[in-house]
């Protein structure tokens, strides 16, 4: 599957944030991101991620193991593949053992809204990474690649129906960024 998603600058999140709440409940969680790369930064700079993510939410915490393969298109969109980890210590564990290194780790604060929109599945996050200025907007749904335009062309008319305009939208990692924040 291809996770086509487009990623924006919020320059209103209180506006933002009041039309979300207007299509679905709100889930405040938080993100700990943990990034392996291969020793030689391979990775990294072939455009591919691999994460283990645990989720803290109000009333649970679980963790999963994604990979995701290098950008599709200009959008940003990769295809991904993503498993729930019962014991993210062991997965930690098993990948260093493996040869993988710690790349980089940072936490994320999102508040997540799941609605449909043109048949789709989507999910919008709020996203404040604390080593980050501004609130970012993921937008997302799953798809086929041969799928992809018509997604991304939903996925963007959502965008414009929360102000966000091809100019407020941005391809930047927040690995990238939090990388060259940390200098």
């Amino acid at each position: 599957m291809i996770e086509a998603e487009l990623k924006a600058v919020v320059r209103d999140p209180e506006h933002v944030m009041a039309l979300l709440d207007g299509r679905a409940e709100g889930r405040p969680q938080v993100y700990e991101d943990t990034y392996y790369d291969l020793p030689d930064g391979s990775l990294m700079t072939g455009d591919r991620e691999l994460r283990v993510r645990t989720v803290h939410g109000q009333h649970d915490t679980r963790s999963v193991l994604t990979y995701k393969d290098a950008r599709v298109d200009a959008s940003g969109s990769k295809p991904e593949h993503e498993t729930r980890v019962d014991e993210p210590d062991a997965v930690h564990a098993m990948l260093a053992a493996l040869g993988y290194v710690k790349a980089i780790a940072f936490s994320k604060r999102c508040r997540n809204y799941e609605f449909e929109h043109a048949g789709r599945k989507m999910l919008a996050t709020l996203v404040q990474v604390p080593e980050l200025d501004g609130t970012f907007l993921e937008l997302e749904t799953l798809v086929e690649q041969q799928q992809l335009a018509a997604a991304l062309q939903d996925v963007r008319a959502v965008m414009k129906s929360f102000g966000i305009t091809d100019t407020d939208l941005t391809t930047e990692l927040y690995t990238d960024a939090v990388t060259a924040r940390r200098g």
